[in-house]
C-alpha cells in the first residue's frame, strides 16, 4: 500500500471515530437544554394533548438511548429527520443552505491564502524594515478583532458611506438564476450570465474578506515568523554564500520550508470559518447553513442541530485531511514516514 493510501485510510478511520464521539456528545447535549422542543415548537396556544402527541412522535418520552438508537437508525438510511423550524427534511435544508456558506467560506479561503502568504514573505524578506513594520502592525490589527467586527465595520465603511458594495444578500433581486450547483458563481457561468457573475461576485467579496482578515492577519504572522528561522539556517547562508539573489532565496529555500507550519495554522483557520461564519452571515443577511444553526438553536430544533454540527464537523475533519495530503506533498519526510 503507498504511504498517501495509508495516510489517507488512517486520516478517514480517525475522522469517522471523531464524528461518532461528536454525533454522541451533541445529542445529549442537546437533549439537556433547557425547554421543550415540542411546546416551542407548537407554541404557547397549543394543547397539551397536541404537545404531547408531538413529543411521541420525536420519541422524547423514551430513554436516552432508546432516542440515540432511533438517530443511529435514521441517519444509516441518510435521514435526519423533519426540522421543527422549517418543516422540512433537515437533508432539504442544509442542501438548499451548506452551498452558501460554503461559497462564502472558499472565497475568505482563497483571500486568506492569496494575501496572507505573500505579505508574510514580503515581510519576512524585508525584514526590520518600515515594510516589514507595516506588514506586523496591518496583521495585528487583522487578528486583534473578531470577524463580526470587521464585518460591522467593513460594511459601514464600503456599503453605507462609500457605497461601492451591495449592504446583503448574495445577488440582486434584478437577476433569477436557475439553481444547478447552489453555488451562485458557478451556476450564473453556467448559465452564460457574465453580468450576473460579477454581481453575485461583488456581493461576496466584502463578507469574505471581513471573514478572511484574521486569518490573513495570522497566515502573514506565521509566514513571517517561519521565514525568519528558516534565514538563519546553514543551507541558507550557503546559498547566500553562493551568490544567489534575495528573490531566489526568499522563493526556493525560505519560503517552501516555512509554509508547512503555515498550512497546519492555515487549515484550522479556514475550518474554523464553518463554524464562525454565522455572525458575518448575520451581519450581510447571508443565507448560509451557519445562520441557519443559529436559527435552530434558538428554537431547539432537535433535529436540525444535531444534522448542522455532524455536517460542520465533517467539513472541518475533511479541511483537515487535505491539509495533512498538502503537508505530506510538500515534504516528502513526512510522507515516507507514514509506512511505519
Amino acid at each position: 500500500m503507498s504511504p498517501v493510501i495509508h495516510l489517507i485510510l488512517k486520516r478517514l478511520g480517525t475522522s469517522l471515530l471523531v464524528l461518532f464521539g461528536v454525533s454522541i456528545l451533541i445529542f445529549f447535549i442537546a437533549r439537556v437544554i433547557p425547554g421543550d422542543p415540542a411546546r416551542i415548537a407548537l407554541g404557547p396556544n397549543a394543547t397539551t394533548e397536541a404537545v404531547q402527541a408531538l413529543r411521541d412522535r420525536l420519541h422524547l418520552n423514551e430513554p436516552l438511548v432508546s432516542q440515540y438508537g432511533y438517530f443511529l437508525r435514521d441517519l444509516s438510511q441518510g435521514n435526519l429527520g423533519i426540522s421543527l423550524y422549517t418543516n422540512r427534511p433537515v437533508t432539504a435544508d442544509i442542501a438548499q443552505f451548506l452551498p452558501a456558506t460554503l461559497e462564502l467560506i472558499f472565497v475568505a479561503g482563497v483571500l486568506m491564502v492569496g494575501i496572507g502568504l505573500p505579505l508574510g514573505k514580503l515581510s519576512a524578506r524585508y525584514r526590520n524594515s518600515w515594510l516589514d513594520n507595516l506588514v506586523r502592525l496591518v496583521s495585528l490589527l487583522g487578528v486583534s478583532a473578531p470577524s463580526f467586527v470587521w464585518a460591522v465595520i467593513l460594511m459601514l465603511l464600503f456599503s453605507y458611506f462609500l457605497t461601492l458594495f451591495p449592504i446583503a444578500g448574495r445577488i440582486s433581486d434584478t437577476f433569477v438564476i436557475p439553481p444547478v450547483t447552489g453555488f451562485l458563481l458557478v451556476d450564473t457561468l453556467l448559465a452564460g450570465n457574465i453580468a450576473a457573475f460579477g454581481n453575485a461576485f461583488w456581493h461576496i467579496i466584502l463578507p469574505a474578506f471581513a471573514l478572511a482578515l484574521s486569518g490573513i492577519g495570522q497566515a502573514a504572522r506565521l509566514t513571517r515568523a517561519n521565514m525568519v528561522e528558516t534565514y538563519d539556517r546553514p543551507y541558507v547562508e550557503m546559498a547566500q554564500a553562493y551568490g544567489f539573489s534575495e528573490r531566489s532565496i526568499a522563493n526556493r529555500f525560505a519560503f517552501k520550508p516555512s509554509l508547512i507550519p503555515s498550512l497546519t495554522i492555515i487549515g484550522l483557520d479556514f475550518a474554523a470559518m464553518l463554524g464562525s461564519a454565522f455572525l458575518v452571515e448575520a451581519v450581510f443577511a447571508w443565507p448560509g447553513l451557519s445562520r441557519y444553526g443559529v436559527q435552530v438553536i434558538l428554537r431547539k430544533d432537535l433535529n436540525a442541530i444535531i444534522g448542522t454540527v455532524l455536517v460542520i464537523s465533517a467539513m472541518f475533519l475533511i479541511v483537515n485531511i487535505i491539509v495533512d495530503l498538502l503537508i505530506a506533498f510538500i515534504n516528502p519526510r513526512i510522507r515516507h514516514s507514514q509506512r511505519t
